[in-house]
């Protein structure tokens, strides 16, 4: 029985296709997983939305949503109602084609990356043996989407805001990698379903993910600051610029569009989320032995609104930086951080078990962190703030 609802899905979606002839199965099984992806995350994307609005309202001392439908949970269909009737204007100059295509692209890349996440045990679309790479590759074409968006729309101001979106997204791109590939060479496969069945294992009732080590640990928190930055999230929401640059490359963007940009957002913290939770956090695998009768999609599902929970908190918590900072910060703290990552899970590797390892792991990771970080506070002449208010 409890085998039976861990693959529920799985037994429905062969029960709906043996009723077609044998040459149609495999194209219906594809079609059907597709349908289910585009049907469960914009799902998840409504309720977040209520979710976020409530949660920065309570953090901000005042009430979210609350008057459509019961405590304001029909909110997102009347947000999606208002987004499909209202009118669609485009710029007389702009180039009507690249214009109405970006927010298209931007969805679909954010889709595609999750037909090679693991969601649960047999559940991926494509099982690739370079299934991170390809996550990556689905990602590096948002950054074109939004340029296309920026450029399209021969407006200065969503032409700035795409030029920074853009470095932005390069810029960060390059630590969310790097951070990735501590997990694949441990794991020795880019294949994202053998880096969760490497992981997928227990000691005295433990599971072995790569967070409980000192290079998984510290991989997890660069790759997390990167997808933040990477999806444009607070506070590193500067392509969103509102009170610089109006609303950056979406600003020529009404209707149904704007709301197209608004769920690739959202479905790309979703994306992001996932595969952090799986090259780190054991992707479908249970926190503990003793929990393994659980689903497996349940414990996916459940560290993807973690995930989400923590990026809410965050934006309600933490101010945006400047650009000036924002390149700083990933030119040079993350990715030389990542680089000496890289180094220590090697380490980590051929060093072999002991305590040995765990003492030069962390020794390693808090010396460089502590060195960076005075090295960077003495060089910018950076000390306690101070207020000054007139007389």
């Amino acid at each position: 029985m409890i085998e039976k609802l861990d693959q529920v899905f799985i037994l429905l979606r062969d029960w709906l296709v043996q009723f077609l002839p044998a040459d149609w199965q495999a194209i219906a099984a594809t079609v059907l997983n597709v349908i289910a992806i585009i049907a469960v995350f914009p799902t998840l994307f409504a309720i977040v939305t209520v979710m976020e609005r409530k949660g920065l309202g309570r953090m901000q001392n005042r009430f979210g949503p609350n008057r459509v439908g019961p405590f304001g949970l029909f909110q997102p269909v009347a947000d999606g109602i208002k987004a499909l009737t209202k009118e669609d204007v485009v710029p007389l100059c702009a180039d009507t084609v690249v214009h109405f295509l970006a927010p298209l692209v931007l969805v679909v890349a954010v889709f595609m990356g999750f037909s090679v996440l693991p969601m649960g045990r047999n559940m991926v679309l494509a099982d690739m043996d370079a299934g991170l790479l390809f996550f990556f590759a689905m990602g590096a074409s948002t950054e074109l989407s939004v340029f296309m968006a920026g450029w399209s729309s021969r407006n200065k101001y969503s032409l700035l805001g795409a030029m920074r979106a853009v470095a932005q997204m390069i810029s960060y791109e390059v630590p969310l990698l790097m951070s990735s590939l501590a997990a694949v060479m441990t794991a020795g496969s880019l294949s994202l379903s053998r880096i969760v069945d490497a992981q997928n294992r227990y000691t005295f009732g433990l599971p072995h993910w790569y967070v409980f080590t000192p290079w998984g640990f510290a991989g997890l928190v660069l790759f997390s600051i990167a997808a933040m930055a990477e999806t444009n999230r607070s506070p590193f929401d500067l392509p969103e610029g509102e009170s610089e640059i109006v609303a950056g490359y979406f600003t020529e963007y009404s209707g149904f569009k704007f709301a197209l940009f608004f769920l690739g957002e959202y479905v790309g913290m979703f994306s992001i989320a996932g595969l952090g939770a799986t090259l780190f956090l054991g992707g479908w695998s249970a926190p503990l032995a003793i929990l393994k009768w659980v689903p497996s999609w349940i414990w996916f599902f459940g560290k993807l609104m973690v995930a989400m929970c923590l990026f809410i908190w965050i934006r309600g918590t933490m101010p945006r930086l400047r650009q000036d900072q924002l390149m700083n910060f990933a030119w040079k703290f993350v990715i030389p951080m990542t680089l000496v990552n890289l180094l220590v899970a090697a380490l980590w590797r051929f060093i072999g078990p002991g305590w040995t390892r765990w003492v030069v792991c962390w020794a390693i990771l808090i010396g460089v962190y502590v060195l960076m970080g005075e090295t960077i506070l003495r060089k910018r002449h950076l000390g306690p703030r101070s207020y000054r208010y007139a007389e």
